[in-house]
């Protein structure tokens, strides 16, 4: 069973921060082995230590106790540790942390980029049918499939020039750069009067979501302090659950009107023009202004976002790993110790997610429910969408207290539970009730506990793993694992339609 796969090799790939070896309570064999003269030696030597011990412990005693050292900050060295650090509040005293709120406007700017990711996943889950039909290629499931995976061929590509396009501009114009496709190939799309007008908008869409699954979670992973980061990190997966609602909401009225795709479309180009306008607001990430030589911009953007005690920690190791990865990086990095193994967890975590069956769900939930009893695609999938956000937001709540780790194999434990329950509502003689029951029962689970830790924390754990100088080529090759997945997945599943 796949998911049980998955956890078994996510627990193998992903391992603690604090998995350190732990001390010794008793000296080794090897210690407590002494040569007889160095025994001979301490015995003689004992009566003398009995005899001053009097005076030393009365010197203790009218020592004054030293004053307790004040705390140190939080060092910024377990920035890539992935650590959690939730009780610890920002406002020094007992009640609610609310330190998150000075990054969380320009993190949630940035994670719209996941909404239209979600959003240009869900549109064409209805309304192929009416845009086959239009378009003049109705009844040809390999040209309708070619409609919706031709997405991810961009996305591929788009992937793939992350890397050099943040290396290069920084995340802040990258991400407003990278706007540019989405917009224009959301028009396309929705002015198109043939099949290949619709392919190119979907292909350029598909590079401008390709570019930007990397640099969300890269730039929240760079701007965010380290106790908020697993927290803020699921805004890219709440992002993505609120897209595939949106579109799946807005999607209700196409059942009577088969020309509403259209303006389904048109409505994909406002996401993209709100983060053009809003990405001029946020801060660039300051690792990348360190990087580029204006660490006056970094501590600025470091000032404004993070604790007072933290500032001149997160400099210092700011300026430590630009001045150890001064040079620019290539995709070779990727083949040589420590990089190859970030990169080899990276790609397996993706690669695992996938294999796992999720992209069938989301991208076919109506014919899965159809076969199940349920005639409204659009609410089928609505109900698939809304269980996905519930999972994410439970997994905000849980990602800093109990691991990264910890969730991940949970989620592909429940994912594994559900399928059960699919497979035994589908496979054994049952009543009908029951067995429809079953199978949407265990197609909710499935969503809800992948939402929990396979969603949100594949994407937070590989920049928290990756070394500044690598960690754009480690996301986008990890991405594009992903997105290779994910056509081929496509691909079969069109052959059985």
């Amino acid at each position: 069973m796949p998911p049980l796969v998955a956890a078994a090799a996510a627990a193998l790939l992903v391992v603690p921060a604090s998995a350190a070896r732990r001390p010794r309570l008793w000296p080794s064999r090897s210690r407590r082995a002494r040569p007889a003269e160095a025994r001979a030696a301490a015995l003689r030597a004992l009566p003398r230590r009995l005899e001053l011990w009097p005076q030393r412990l009365a010197s203790v005693e009218s020592t004054p106790p030293p004053s307790p050292a004040p705390p140190e900050p939080e060092s910024i060295s377990s920035l890539d540790a992935g650590s959690g650090g939730g009780d610890s509040g920002g406002d020094g005293g007992g009640g609610a942390d609310l330190g998150w709120l000075r990054v969380f406007p320009h993190v949630l700017t940035a994670s719209m980029a996941n909404f239209l990711f979600g959003y240009h996943i869900g549109v064409m889950n209805g309304p192929i049918e009416d845009i086959a039909r239009e378009l003049g290629f109705q009844g040809n499931p390999f040209l309708q499939g070619l409609v919706v995976s031709i997405f991810i061929v961009g996305a591929f590509f788009g992937s793939l020039s992350s890397s050099a396009l943040v290396d290069k501009f920084g995340c802040k114009k990258t991400l407003q750069i990278d706007s540019i496709p989405l917009i224009i190939g959301a028009f396309l799309s929705a002015q198109a009067d043939s099949l290949d007008e619709m392919l190119l908008g979907r292909f350029l869409v598909g590079i401008g979501i390709g570019v930007n699954t990397v640099l969300v979670p890269l730039y929240i992973s760079e701007v965010a302090p380290t106790k908020y980061r697993g927290f803020l990190g699921t805004l890219c997966q709440i992002g993505t659950c609120l897209g595939i609602i949106g579109a799946l909401s807005l999607g209700i009225p196409s059942e009577s009107n088969p020309h509403w795709w259209r303006t389904m479309l048109y409505a994909a180009c406002v996401p993209g023009f709100l983060i053009v306008v809003g990405m001029q607001f946020a801060v660039e990430s300051p690792r990348w202004l360190a990087k580029v030589g204006r660490f006056d911009d970094a501590r600025k953007v470091v000032e404004s976002l993070w604790e007072p005690s933290e500032v001149d920690k997160s400099m210092e190791e700011i300026k430590a790993v630009v001045a150890n990865d001064d040079s620019q990086s290539s995709w070779s990095d990727l083949l040589v110790e420590p990089h190859n193994r970030v990169a080899l967890i990276g790609g397996s975590l993706f690669f695992l997610q996938q294999f796992a069956g999720i992209n069938g769900v989301l991208y076919f939930s109506s014919l899965t429910f159809r076969d199940v009893g349920i005639t409204s695609g659009a609410l089928a999938s609505l109900y698939v969408g809304i269980t996905n956000f519930g999972g994410a937001l439970v997994a905000s709540n849980l990602m800093d207290k109990q691991g990264r780790k910890n969730l991940l194999i949970g989620s592909y434990l429940g994912m594994a539970f559900a399928m059960f329950l699919i497979v035994y509502g589908i496979s054994f003689p049952l009543d009908e009730g029951v067995a429809h029951s079953l199978s949407i029962t265990g197609t909710l689970l499935y969503i809800f506990t992948f939402a929990l830790g396979a969603g949100p924390v594949t994407g937070i754990i590989i920049p928290e793993l990756s070394s500044a100088r690598t960690r754009s080529k480690v996301m986008g090759f990890s991405f594009t694992v992903h997105w290779l997945k994910q056509k081929g997945a496509l691909l079969r599943k069109l052959r059985c339609l």
